[in-house]
C-alpha cells in the first residue's frame, strides 16, 4: 500500500505513497511518489546508479522484457532485438483536460522509449484513467494502469535506466516502480518541481502548454483514497488516445 504521506524532501516514491508504490504506481500503484508501482522501498534507501551498459554513442542496444504475471489488458511486449539509441519521437496523450504531448529521448532511456512506444501502438493507454494525483510536496500525476488499481502492469518488466543525477523537475516523464528493475507500463507527469531520490527513469518531457494542461487538471485536487496524501484526480484525467506525434 502508499505510504503514509506526500515527501516534502527526498525520498522514495514507494515510501512516499506515490505514484510507485507497492500498490500504487509502482505496486504498482504510482507515484508512490510519483509513481508507484509494484512493490515498496525503503524511505531511507541511498539512490543507487543504474546506468545502461556502455555503448558506443549511437550504437543499438538490446533490451530485456521479462514476462511478469497477467497483463492488465491484451499486449504484446516489444520484439526482441537491437533498439535504436538516437533521435526523439514525440506522443500524444489526448485526455480529458486537454493535449499533452510528450518528447522521449531515445539516447537517454532506449528501452523505456521502445516499451512506450510498442504499448502506445497497441492501444494500451487508450481509454484509461490516471488513477493517483500528489498534490502536497510530491506534485505528480501517475498514469499508465488500465484497471486503475494501481496495481496493473503490460504482463512484463524491464531495467531501469539511470544514471543517478536524476531530477523530477516540472514537465519531466518517469517510470513509476515498485522497486530496482521492476518498471512495466506506469509513468508519471511532474507538473510542478517534486523532489525525489533518483530511482526513477526519466524518459521524456512534456512541453510548456502540456505542462499547463496537467497542472490545469491537478489544480482541481483529488480524494484522498490513497490513504498517504494522494488520491484519485477530482478531474477524470482520463486518456482517450496515444498517437505520435
Amino acid at each position: 500500500m502508499p505510504g503514509t504521506d506526500l515527501p516534502r524532501r527526498p525520498r522514495t516514491l514507494a515510501a512516499a505513497g506515490l505514484l510507485l508504490t507497492a500498490v500504487g504506481v509502482l505496486g504498482c500503484s504510482p507515484p508512490s511518489a510519483t509513481p508507484a508501482a509494484t512493490s515498496s522501498q525503503s524511505a531511507d534507501s541511498a539512490p543507487v546508479s543504474r546506468a545502461p551498459a556502455s555503448r558506443a554513442p549511437g550504437e543499438p542496444t538490446s533490451c530485456e522484457y521479462l514476462p511478469a504475471g497477467a497483463a492488465a489488458r491484451p499486449v504484446d511486449p516489444p520484439p526482441a532485438g537491437d533498439v535504436e539509441t538516437t533521435g526523439t519521437v514525440k506522443y500524444t496523450l489526448a485526455m480529458t483536460g486537454g493535449d499533452v504531448t510528450i518528447t522521449m529521448d531515445r539516447s537517454k532511456a532506449p528501452c523505456t522509449v521502445n516499451s512506450f512506444v510498442s504499448l502506445a501502438e497497441q492501444g494500451y493507454f487508450d481509454n484509461t484513467a490516471c488513477h493517483r494525483l500528489g498534490d502536497s510536496g510530491l506534485l505528480v500525476l501517475q498514469c499508465g494502469d488500465p484497471t486503475g488499481s494501481g496495481s496493473g502492469g503490460p504482463g512484463y518488466t524491464f531495467s531501469d535506466e539511470l544514471t543517478g543525477q536524476e531530477t523530477y523537475k516540472r514537465g519531466v516523464v518517469a517510470m513509476a516502480n515498485a522497486g530496482p528493475d521492476t518498471n512495466g507500463s506506469q509513468f508519471f507527469l511532474v507538473w510542478e518541481d517534486s523532489q525525489l531520490n533518483p530511482d526513477f527513469t526519466v524518459f521524456g518531457k512534456m512541453d510548456s502548454a502540456s505542462r499547463d494542461v496537467v497542472a490545469s487538471m491537478a489544480g482541481e485536487g483529488q480524494d484522498g483514497s490513497w490513504g498517504d496524501g494522494t488520491g484519485r484526480p477530482n478531474n477524470p484525467s482520463e486518456i482517450t488516445k496515444v498517437t505520435k506525434g
